[in-house]
């Protein structure tokens, strides 16, 4: 989804383009450019699709497909209602990834289906495959008709065992960034959107759900139809199948999970109402009718996607005391700045993600007290600071330069997610809410249901506010934000009272060996807890562990946000005693945010290589396609680090008790963990 100047070669430039394709490899899609200061418009393509949209765009998919968990695959046929902007074009271009294509027909003027000459290009490592259709008479309707891999990046597919209930089989999709492709051929990028309908066979005791208008009344038939009138990008395309029940929160809003999730998932974001009415407030109507969640399993790779009318999320944010309800907040605000106004190349993600981490923070603060608001934030920006120190200057722009990322997985949470909103407070602090309320609102109805770039962005921001409230923000400032790595010193800071009371009892334990009383902790949030752990010092001696795994039992909880912070300081301080639980940890739970930096942590050592390698080994067959590549990525680059490695054999065990040197750490300030914001 990236763009790239059309100036450059695009074969050069991209080393990505396989040598069959003859031309159609070249993503070719043009759309307003990214203009820095005193910089001219430039045409660009999206380096993520080999779609061409300036030529023909889809309007609508219509999909008929059958679910077959036996075979891990979907089957059938998409239709798309094509609109030819290029009187002389004579092909249509569109994304795959690992799928078979069976056949392509034109819908003919008499009401027949004709077959079309196509060719599938080689296979690219992240492109995937472009599939170019002969198209000489530019027909209105065409017909693709295709099977997906067992192994489509895009979809998991759980054995019963893999599920809460233990029951039935499981399937979801995770579609963003690119990986729509893979179930679906389609133009596979931000910039088209269209709308969709569906006809889903099943097994009768399935439940099929889709990222349209779902019946909370729906009966189990195995026959199920869907309708999404509103168009959307390929990214929110969604489908899930298997024991699923619902139950209502509001009349618009419900939730969907296995029979042993329901009561819990509806009780933690029974909230969701007074979300939307909240939202509704600041900017607007909610226009998609209704908003239902459906808890995935906890293999679901992201804290949650903001798919529309029917928000994934991942059960490991219920945990009983709505401490991280903020994850409902963030999805529900992609209505708005994601969903309704999207980012037209992926390389401007801040639009929607830095937008949608502002929204939910006003969210948060309305809805739980500012004090919830403040916390958030600071953890948030900490973390960005601590990333900051190590990334890569060309990452922490919020508008990236054309060609910066090769895999638009790869993107810093930390610049698109928290400097994004921090971006949008400043403009708040200093125009004040009065104003930059209204004004935020516009912007939303202004670019509804479009998809826009950061230059676009920028002229309405400075038509509609900077230069109708004259020497309170210049453009300068602006372009410092979008353009220029880091944070600008003029960043608004943000402290938390409650905070204060976490760092002095923090230090008064360390200089005392003497916790805290419990009338303190007793009623810290987890928020508190995140921040306690996350202020240690990069190593503790063992007995220190031992005396806090004692009192707050940090080894074995079911609270993600702390199982991350924990593990992480347990293998860098050599307290094996956490190791069982680890492992148990990383190969139960799926979510990226969670995981990732417990492995990373993990690879230091050669024991620990070896002891992440056995835990992948068994939470593999689980794992979601992007979890895995993720995990399997800091390994194979351990690998090189520890040669003498070995993975641990089923009678030579990892060590989970025995004494382990601790890493050592040549910066003695904390360690960088790698911020992933509440939804992904």
């Amino acid at each position: 989804m990236r763009q790239l100047i059309l100036s450059v070669s695009i074969t050069a430039a991209l080393g990505l383009v396989a040598s069959g394709c003859q031309g159609n490899q070249a993503p070719q899609s043009a759309t307003q450019a990214q203009a820095g200061p005193a910089a001219s418009v430039e045409r660009v393509v999206d380096e993520h699709s080999y779609a061409q949209p300036e030529k023909v765009r889809i309007t609508d998919i219509a999909l008929d497909l059958a679910l077959d968990f036996d075979k891990k695959e979907l089957s059938g046929s998409a239709t798309y209602t094509l609109d030819w902007l290029d009187k002389t074009a004579t092909q249509l271009v569109l994304d795959t990834r690992d799928l078979t294509i069976a056949k392509a027909e034109a819908l003919g003027n008499d009401g027949t289906w004709m077959p079309l000459k196509f060719v599938l290009s080689d296979k690219d490592k992240i492109l995937g495959s472009a599939l170019t259709i002969e198209t000489p008479s530019r027909p209105a309707k065409v017909r693709v008709t295709y099977v997906t891999s067992p192994d489509a990046s895009g979809l998991q597919w759980l054995a019963p065992a893999m599920t809460e209930g233990k029951q039935q089989p499981f399937m979801f999709s995770q579609s963003q960034q690119i990986h729509a492709r893979s179930w679906v051929p389609l133009q596979d990028t931000p910039q088209v959107r269209f709308t969709y309908s569906a006809h889903i066979t099943a097994p009768k005791d399935a439940m099929v759900l889709m990222s349209a208008d779902n019946d909370p009344n729906a009966v189990r038939d195995g026959d199920y139809s869907f309708k999404m009138p509103q168009k959307i990008p390929s990214y929110l395309l969604a489908i899930a199948a298997g024991d699923l029940v619902f139950k209502p929160i509001s009349a618009r809003s419900g939730v969907w999970a296995e029979p042993a999730m329901v009561d819990k998932a509806e009780h933690e974001f029974e909230d969701t109402e007074k979300m939307i009415t909240t939202a509704e407030g600041l900017y607007g109507p909610y226009r998609w009718g209704r908003y239902d969640l459906l808890v995935l399993p906890p293999t679901f790779p992201y804290g949650g996607m903001e798919n529309p009318r029917l928000t994934f999320a991942t059960p490991t944010v219920i945990v009983g005391d709505k401490s991280l309800v903020s994850l409902v907040a963030h999805e529900l605000a992609h209505s708005w700045s994601g969903n309704l106004v999207t980012f037209a190349t992926d390389k401007d993600s801040w639009l929607n993600e830095g937008t949608t981490t502002y929204v939910q923070s006003r969210i948060t603060e309305a809805l739980y007290g500012r004090d919830m608001a403040d916390m958030e934030e600071v953890i948030d920006r900490d973390e960005l600071k601590a990333e900051f120190k190590t990334l890569d200057p060309k990452l922490q722009r919020l508008s990236l330069k054309p060609g910066t990322l090769a895999d638009p997985d790869d993107q810093s949470s930390a610049t698109v997610y928290t400097k994004g909103a921090w971006f949008l407070e400043f403009l708040e602090k200093r125009f004040g809410r009065e104003v930059f309320d209204p004004w935020l609102k516009s912007y939303f109805n202004h670019f509804s249901f479009q998809s826009i770039t950061t230059q676009q962005f920028r002229d309405y921001l400075k038509t509609n506010l900077i230069d109708k409230h004259p020497n309170v923000v210049t453009m300068q400032e602006v372009d410092q934000w979008l353009y220029e790595p880091g944070i600008p010193g003029n960043a608004p800071r943000v402290e938390s009272g409650k905070f204060a009371t976490v760092n002095a009892a923090r230090i008064a334990w360390q200089g005392s060996a003497k916790l805290p009383d419990k009338s303190i902790t007793g009623a810290w949030s987890t928020q508190e807890w995140v921040h306690f752990l996350e202020s240690m010092p990069a190593t503790l001696k063992p007995e220190q562990l031992t005396q806090l795994d004692e009192a707050y039992h940090f080894t074995g909880t079911p609270n993600g946000e702390i199982a991350m912070r924990w593990y992480p300081l347990t293998e860098r301080s050599g307290y094996t005693a956490a190791r069982e639980e680890m492992g148990k940890f990383i190969e139960r739970v799926g979510r990226r945010k969670l995981i990732l930096p417990i492995y990373k942590a993990l690879v230091v050592t050669p024991d620990g290589l070896a002891f992440a390698e056995q835990a992948f080994a068994k939470a593999k067959p689980g794992s979601h396609p992007i979890t895995a590549g993720s995990v399997q990525t800091i390994l194979d680059t351990a690998r090189h680090m520890h040669p003498a490695a070995t993975a641990p054999s089923a009678d030579k065990p990892a060590v989970v008790g025995g004494p382990v040197k601790a890493p050592m750490i040549e910066d003695p300030a904390k360690p960088p963990v790698q911020p992933a914001p509440a939804s992904k």
